[in-house]
Parts: C-alpha cells; structure tokens; sequence
C-alpha cells in the first residue's frame, strides 16, 4: 500500500454541550459553502443516519461517519482522506460536548476526532442570556486540551446588534479567537423531530424546498472567507494508496449475486460504506420499495437496515404480497441480515400507540414500541452460536437506538448468536436472532469497523443462488413455474 500526504482544507464543528445549535449550523454553513460554489464534502462524528441525511441532502455528497470507539484510528484518518481528498473543503459535524466520550479520558469524542484528524475546531456557542461570559467559557475550552487546536467561534441565537458587538469584543479581548459566524435568533433552520430525534430528509420531499431557500440564506450568517483561512491551516494528511477491491467474486461463479436492499421512508438508516463494501466484495444491489413493491425481485438475499417502520406500519401490513414474499423466501433458505427496523419487520407483529400491525412473521416473536428508549449507545456483543454470517468469538462493536422491545418469543424456534457485553439488545443479555439463514439484531455494524461482514453476506448469496440453479435450473428458464417466490 503506497502512502502520501495530501493538502485537505478542514474544519470541525463542535461544542460546548449537546443542544448548543451544532446541526442547524452545519447545516447552514453546508449551504452556504454550496451556494458559494464550492466542493464541500460531509462527515458526521459518531454513530447517526439521520443528521448525515441532511448533510448529504444540502451538499449533494454521502456523508461519511467517523466514530473513534468503533473504528481503529488509522480507518478513519484514511476514510476522511480518501472521501475529503480533493474537495475545497471538509467539514465534520461533532456530537455532544467536544470533550465528551465513552469515558472520563473523553475517548471517542470530538476532540479525539479533530486530533487524529489534525483539524481546527471552530466552537459553537449557544449566546442565550450570555454576554462578557462567553469570554471564559472559550478560553476553558481552548486551555483544556493543549493539542486541540481551538480557531475560531459561531455565535448561536443572538438576540440583536448590541448584544453580538458585546460577545465579539469579549472573546476578542480574553480569548484572540476570530468570530466566523452569528446566527441571529429566530434564524435557525428548524426540521422537525421525533421519538429518535430529527426527521430523515428522505422523509419529507416538502422540506426540500425549505432546504433551499435556507441555503440562499446562510451565507449571510457567516464569514466564509475566514472560514476558508481557518480550514486551510490544517497541515497535510498521510493518504493511503487505495486498495484493491474484491470486486468479481461473483462474476467468477456464474455471475455477480443479487441483493435486496429495502430502501423508502421507512427503512432510510445505512451507511453509504455498507453498501459500498457489498458492492465491492461482488454483490449488485437492488432497491425494493417495501411500502409499495408487491413482491420480491429475483434476489439472492437481502439486506433490510434500520428507520421507522412504526411510522408507516399500516403501509407495510397493507402490503401483503411483499409481506409474503419475504417469508417464503426466507423459509426456503433466502439469506436475510436485518438491523433493527428490519429485525421489527421480521416479527409477526408491530404493536404502536395500542394498534397491533401485522408484519411478515418469519421471527417468532412481536415488536412493541415504548415511549422511552430501550436501548441507546455502543453496542459490543460476542458471538456465540452459530449464525450465517460471523464466527464464533468474534467481537462486533455497533450501536443501538430503540424504542422498541421484543415480547413473546418463541424459543423452541429461535436463537440468540450474540452475547451482549455492552448496551441492551434483545434484553440486555442476547441479540441478534437466527432463525434459518435469517440473522436480525437490534445492532447496527458499519462496515469499516466490522471487516468480513459484507464477503459472509455476499458469499450465503451466492451459496443460495448456487442452490436454487441446482433445483430449479437456470433462473433464466422461468417457464419451469418454480421460481415464483422472487417477482
């Protein structure tokens, strides 16, 4: 593998606590950037589907995840690298406070991202009822840590001219930090929100126009220039060669495998990785409208990730040919991995706010939603029955968000392959539940922390189609009638 360095302007978005404006700024500062015409390309700190969506909405590009306790260090320096490499500029949304992590060293946060990363921090802060004392609460954060380089402040919610001039005098007096941004109060992007937090922009096609028009807007909030200035100061970053993808693996067995991935309102959570790292270890993918699609494609598997299929849970019972469809496909071997929403998709039934829907009841059990969260965080689990997909012994760290939790199980005819070591799953001892070659987990892995993932699921693909030609004959022949599951 040859190595480099590249020259790629960058900039971290963090701040004091959660709740202090970071999202409504990103995203306003992506808009801004965009509307001035430049290449800016998204990432998100920590493990989130919903904030990269509007990232990836406003910008244009997949926003990548970068999550110091799921991935090793070197893998994330190298995924900005090579998905920053080339743009004007990138910027990284933080999460929490900048200092906050799983721990009392603060690993994993924000301020562990922006130093691997060797980026400056640019601190937002939440002016409410606030004026001189900005001045401290910037210098703390700048002295905590003497390798973070803290370079400039975005004041949120400012009430008026006289209140911005006091801030700005006071953090240029006690701190020497410039002011690239000032969000006036009442200016903020607003998108609404749910039981998980904001609602994914694939959602609601109506905010798109609000998206726009917010864009037009922003750039008068920010100094875009000195903003530039600041993300040009970061130095060079060591750019790996790129490796040698996997591709072909199914084109040398008869042809690449095909794999199902349910992607619509209701299921919108995956990480571009995941299905990028299917695609490279041989799979094509085809998405399947599972509110709408009344049956199955010609899959070899499926992939059924996260969402809210709670929300549109009388769509999906509603759609009884797809329903079906899964199940006979499951029962005749079709390998399916599901997170979360999948694994409620699964189940017999969707029990929320009193109403129980039918789902397609290839697990024995039903999914009921709580109004508090039932399991919220990193997720470690160790294998340790036999599943399709992963080894005994293997450690998966993921991360959980759920409200809901699985009732009346039917053990005689479904297992548990993880053990938790942290977080809750199932029921705060086990997850992911195999039924066949069916393994669904209230989980969810990214890709470049959980390496094999994507070849085991290409390679039950290809085992699967292997199986269905030696019975049915070639799946091109679909007079024979035995082939009817897979529409």
């Amino acid at each position: 593998m040859n190595s480099k360095t590249s020259k790629i302007p960058r900039i971290v978005v963090g701040a004091p606590c959660g709740r202090s404006g970071k999202t409504t700024v990103t995203l306003g500062l992506l808009a801004a950037l965009k509307s001035a015409g430049l290449d800016v390309r998204p990432f998100k700190k920590g493990p989130d589907f919903i904030d990269p969506s509007w990232m990836s909405m406003i910008t244009g590009k997949p926003c990548r995840n970068l999550d110091g306790f799921m991935m090793a260090r070197e893998t994330l320096v190298q995924s900005f690298a090579r998905h920053a490499s080339g743009a004007d500029i990138g910027v990284v949304e933080g999460a929490m406070g900048l200092f906050d992590g799983v721990d009392i060293e603060g690993s994993g946060s924000t301020a562990e991202i922006a130093k691997a990363l060797a980026a400056p921090v640019v601190l937002v802060v939440d002016a409410t009822r606030m004026t001189r004392s900005v001045a401290p609460l910037v210098r703390g954060f700048m002295d905590f840590d003497p390798g973070l380089k803290l370079a400039g402040v975005i004041l949120n919610k400012v009430a008026r001219s006289r209140h911005e001039s006091m801030l700005r005098e006071a953090i240029g007096r006690y701190c020497g930090l410039p002011v690239l941004g000032v969000i006036p109060k009442g200016r903020q992007f607003v998108i609404p929100d749910r039981h998980l937090g904001l609602i994914p922009a694939a959602e609601r096609d109506e905010l798109r126009a609000s998206v726009i028009e917010f864009g037009r807007d922003a750039g008068c909030f920010f100094d875009l220039g000195r903003i530039l200035e600041v993300a040009g100061s970061a130095p060079p970053l060591p750019v790996s060669g790129p490796e040698q993808a996997a591709r072909g693996a199914g084109a040398a067995r008869g042809g690449k495998p095909v794999i199902g991935v349910f992607r619509d309102r209701a299921f919108t959570f995956y990480y571009p990785e995941n299905l990028e790292a299917l695609a490279d270890a041989g799979a094509d993918l085809v998405e399947i409208d599972a509110l709408n699609r009344p049956a199955l494609p010609d899959v070899d598997a499926l992939y059924i990730g996260g969402g809210f299929p709670e929300v549109f849970a009388a769509e999906l019972e509603a759609n009884e040919g797809l329903r079906r469809a899964v199940k006979e496909g499951i029962e005749a071997g079709l390998p399916v991995y599901a997170e979360c929403g999948g694994l409620m998709y699964l189940a017999r039934t969707l029990v929320w706010k009193d109403r129980a829907y039918r789902m397609s009841g290839c697990l024995p059990f039903d999914v009921v939603m709580s109004d508090r969260p039932q399991g919220h965080g990193y997720e470690v689990v160790e294998v340790e029955l036999d599943n399709p997909f992963f080894p005994g012994g293997m450690v998966i760290r993921g991360h959980e968000f759920h409200h809901s939790r699985v009732e009346n199980i039917d053990h005689g005819r479904v297992s548990f392959a993880f053990r938790v070591a942290r977080g809750w799953g199932i029921d705060g001892r086990r997850d992911g539940a195999v039924y066949k070659n069916v393994l669904a987990c209230y989980s969810h892995l990214h890709a470049l922390a959980v390496p094999g993932w994507a070849e085991a699921l290409v390679a039950r693909a290809l085992e699967f189609r292997d199986k269905r030609r030696q019975e049915t004959g070639d799946r091109s022949n679909k007079s024979n009638g035995k082939t009817g599951v897979f529409k």
